[in-house]
């Protein structure tokens, strides 16, 4: 799976101005990232990710690279995860 990460702050031009998309930069800007963890961190669907990546990567301003984390194909189950740390952490005497 690949990860995405800017080389540099973007101009972002009108369709762009959105907060999502300035969220998904700022993201970016700090860490690589997956497809799937900037359509759950952005609350866009896969298609309007996918058209900001290919813009950004148009322009040379992304760095990508195959992920270097297994958990990183796991990213979609993470409120499954933490639902069951919660589930297995509570105190069953307390209810």
């Amino acid at each position: 799976m690949k990860e995405y990460r800017l080389t540099s702050w973007p101009e972002l031009a009108a369709p762009y101005h959105r907060t999502a998309y300035r969220r998904m930069a700022s993201d970016l800007s700090s860490r690589y990232l997956s497809l799937p963890q900037l359509c759950e961190l952005s609350g866009l669907k896969r298609h309007a990710v996918r058209q900001f990546i290919d813009m950004l990567d148009a322009r040379h301003l992304l760095v990508e690279r195959e992920s270097v984390t297994p958990e990183a194909q796991f990213w979609s189950l993470r409120p499954l995860s933490l639902w069951l740390r919660r589930a297995m952490s509570s105190n069953p005497g307390g209810r």
